[in-house]
Order: C-alpha cells, then structure tokens, then sequence
C-alpha cells in the first residue's frame, strides 16, 4: 500500500469524514507505542525498529504518537492497517511469550471500532462549555502506552455509546431504594441522600444506567427487586456528566463526584468497586487527606469520603462518593484534566503559548513538590498519573494549583515496600506524567528541552525534603517503563505492574 503521509498532531483535526482513517490513526498510536517500549530495539536507521522475537523490521513516523506503520517482507516495505498491526502484535507476543491469547487481540479491535463510533457521535455533538467538562470529555486516544485504550467490553455501541464521556454525554443515574437492614457504607454518605427521597424503611441508593443494565440480571439483583429488598424510583432530576474515568460521574451542581462499579473492562482492569479495596478505602484515603492538609501549598486531595452499597450485591451496585471542586481550589482557577492538555482540546491553555518556559515551570512547582513531599513526610505514594491529576489555571492559563484524587491506586508505607513505591511514584509521575507533557511541549515548541527544568525541581524537592531517592533518579540510566501489553498478552493482574527500563532523560540534562 502506499505510504500515507499525515502528522500525528492532526489527529484531533481529521474530520468525520476521514472516520475510518482517524479511527486507524488513533488506534494504532498507542499499540505502536507499547510494541516499540516492550518488543523492540533500535536499528539506527531512521524510524525503523527490529521486533526482537521475530526478527522483522517496523518502520513508523513520528515518535511521541507513531504512525504510519510498515513492515519490511518481501523486500519491500508494506502499510499495515489496523487490523494488520494487530496481527502482527499477536505474532509477535506468541513469539516473544510463549502463550497465546484471543482476548487482547479482540479488545484492540474492539478499541478501534469505539474510537470510530465516538468520532461519529462527536460529530453531532456539542462539547461542554464549561473548559473542565470539556477536558474530563476529551480523550479520543486515551492512554498513549496501552494497546486497547478505548476498549469498551466488545458489545454494541447502543450499550455503552449513551455512558460515554468521549461522546459529550451526560444522563441521569438509575434511583433506588435499599432496604435499610442490608444497607452496607462507611464514611460520609450523607450528599446520596440529597439525589432523591426513599420510602420509609428505605435508602437511596443510586445506580449508573449502563452498570444496571450489565449486573440487572444477576440472581442476588432479580430476586432483591423480586422481594422488596431492593426498589426502583427512577431517574435522578438532574443529569451528571460522565468524565474521563467514565464510571466516575460529575454533579457540578451538588459540588459532587459519584464512582460507580462498571462490569467492564477499561484498559487493564474490570472496573467493580471491589470489596477488599473499599474496606480499605477509609483508611487510604485518610492518610491521603492527611499529607496534604499538613502542606503549605495549595495542592489539595479530593477526598473519597464515604461509600454505600447493598449487602446482597455488594460490588455490583456500590457508590463511592468524593469531594467536589468548590471547597479546594484556589479563588478564580479553572481545573483541567493533566491528561487533556497532552492531548490537547479546544480551549486549552498550551495553544496560547509562544514560548513554554515560564508555564512549564509554573506546572512543575504545582505538581512535582506536593507527590514527593506526600512520600517523604507521610509514606503516601499518590498516583499521580495524568488521569488523576487536575491542574488549575489562572485566567491567563498559567498553573496556580494541582489536585488529585483516587484513593484506590494510593499505596501506603510500609504496607508496600519503599523501593516499590518509590518505582510507582516514579513511573506515575514522572513517565506516565511528565514525559508525557515534556515530549508534547518539545513537538510544539521546537528547540525547546524541558528536561532541565524538570531535573532542578525535582532537585530542589529532594534537598528541601531530605529524600534520598531524587539523587538516585537524577544520575540513573534508566527509568521505569509499565509493560502494559505484555501485562494483558499474559493475563497479569492489572495492579501487578511489571517495568522494562527507559532511557532517563533526567540522566544527561
């Protein structure tokens, strides 16, 4: 085939009409990204890779978001469509593990073809005016290291396309009613009882339509309706906004966060509030709350304050309820989605920029600082990773503040080992994060390095808080890359993070 020729920062730009080709472009980034971290090796030519188990030569455009793929057979190079593409990550795992594996192989078409129906949708859908609704809603793409980003369970778009943020929706949640002698919570539940009215005798208890929909026939379900257990009070008067975490919901008038169980699978795992993390989840996120109440700065932690669920579907039907933004940003900041700004969606700050320089310093003393004093002073390790993080602007879009949340991917010292959780901290905050906004900011603004820049930060942090570790990061060849293809190829727990060395630009700045 021949050769397309197409830059990977107009990806957002293709129109509907281009479907099939931006559905290909935005799929095949990310699953080229991760066969070329955790399957391949330079040749030293120019974009051509050598596929390790097999041999065969890969040539791609671009670096940040690859695409165009080739591979050399026959002589000749030869353009691989998506489906090719994953055809030829199937071989290659086969051969580089050992195992085989039909499910990864359909997720990733399954990604494809969700990509293309949100473009569809988005086509006739206006975004959100408000500049944070619009960045939680603006992630085509997704996760630019998993090979099935958008993968969204393998059914019908009629499922799952009403639930989804990337297509500007928001709907009302399922209201019901649980008899209160098998109501199961902890924590602050009250802001649940402000959706509705239950029956006396009752709780509210409410439910995302789409995860209704996947468990509503579950025999411990059918029987609680059947018997009175469990009660349907309809919709909910005001409708919530579905944001980039998708089972996680916005109530902008209540001040309000909502996260529900989805009986589906989103990048590396099946997204249930399971029960082992929500009996742990109080005292995680307290210790969270804790290190940076203790912080003179204004980063702040969106705490999961509480959660409510019934004792016969425990998982399946359980809330988490978090704090709302009004209480813990700085007066006159709009929050962003970090991730959206890498991205990139209409309105985002980084298009007013000329030069990076000041903004990106700003954004490092908002968000580096806060994570490495949580682990130094308290043990928390935060996953800051771009999905977690918000970063508030001024009005002239510079950063005054970062926020995080998610409780459930913190970890705890000693409960987790210091090395491991310093690997974590690293791979979330600095790989997965800030190499991320470096390389953006590097594409953008040719010329630029914004390694050293990151490297006085976090030299700065380390001497302050007395941590050892920012040294060690700071002269190490290497740093933690999460394998996150070979992780699904072989079935891995989706929180047993397995890391293949990168190279550490932090090392030669």
């Amino acid at each position: 085939m021949d050769r397309v020729d197409f830059k990977p920062t107009v990806f957002s730009q293709l129109t509907a009409g281009d479907t099939d080709e931006a559905a290909d472009a935005y799929a095949a980034a990310p699953l080229l990204n991760c066969l070329l971290r955790e399957l391949a090796e330079p040749t030293g030519r120019l974009d051509v890779h050598r596929l390790r188990a097999s041999g065969r030569e890969l040539r791609v455009r671009g670096s940040r978001r690859p695409f165009a793929p080739e591979v050399h057979t026959d002589g000749a190079w030869h353009r691989l469509a998506h489906r090719e593409l994953v055809e030829l990550a199937a071989d290659e795992l086969r051969l580089a593990t050992g195992v085989d594996n039909t499910r990864l192989p359909a997720e990733m078409t399954d990604s494809r073809e969700v990509v293309a129906a949100l473009l569809r949708a988005r086509a006739a859908a206006p975004p959100p005016e408000d500049p944070y609704l619009r960045s939680e809603q603006s992630l085509i793409m997704g996760h630019p290291y998993h090979p099935a980003p958008k993968t969204r369970g393998g059914g019908p778009a009629a499922g799952w396309l009403p639930y989804a943020p990337e297509a500007h929706t928001r709907f009302p949640l399922e209201l019901l009613a649980v008899r209160e002698d098998t109501v199961v919570e902890e924590g602050d539940t009250r802001a649940l009882d402000t959706l509705g009215r239950a029956p006396d005798g009752y709780r509210l208890l409410p439910a995302h339509p789409w995860q209704l929909a996947l468990t509503g026939d579950s025999p411990a379900i059918r029987d609680a309706f059947a018997d009175g257990r469990l009660l349907r009070l309809g919709p909910t008067a005001r409708p919530l906004w579905p944001t980039a975490a998708v089972r996680t919901l916005h109530a902008p008038e209540d001040d309000l966060f909502l996260k529900f169980s989805l009986d589906v699978r989103i990048t590396n795992d099946i997204r249930r509030l399971w029960r082992h993390d929500l009996l742990k989840a109080r005292a995680t996120d307290a210790a969270a709350a804790a290190a940076f109440a203790a912080q003179d700065g204004p980063a702040a932690w969106l705490s999961d304050r509480g959660w409510r669920t019934a004792g016969f579907a425990f998982e399946e039907l359980a809330v988490l309820v978090r704090d709302g933004l009004r209480g813990h940003l700085v007066p006159g900041a709009t929050p962003l989605l970090a991730a959206a700004l890498v991205e990139g969606f209409e309105g985002s700050p980084l298009d007013r920029l000329t030069d990076p320089s000041f903004w990106w310093a700003a954004y490092l003393r908002r968000t580096v600082p806060p994570v490495l004093e949580a682990f130094a002073r308290h043990g928390v390790v935060v996953e800051a990773h771009l999905q977690n993080t918000l970063v508030a602007v001024d009005a002239d879009g510079t950063p005054v503040q970062a926020l995080f949340r998610d409780a459930e991917g913190v970890k705890l010292l000693p409960s987790v080992t210091r090395a491991a959780g310093w690997e974590r901290l690293v791979y979330c905050l600095v790989v997965n994060h800030l190499s991320e906004l470096a390389a953006l900011l590097a594409e953008r603004f040719p010329g630029t390095d914004p390694w050293p820049a990151v490297r006085q930060e976090l030299h700065r942090c380390g001497e302050d808080l007395g941590l050892p570790e920012t040294a060690a990061l700071l002269s190490s060849p290497t740093l933690p890359g999460k394998t996150n293809l070979l992780l699904r190829w072989t079935d891995a727990d989706g929180a047993d993070a397995r890391y293949v060395p990168l190279p550490n630009p932090l090392a030669g700045t």
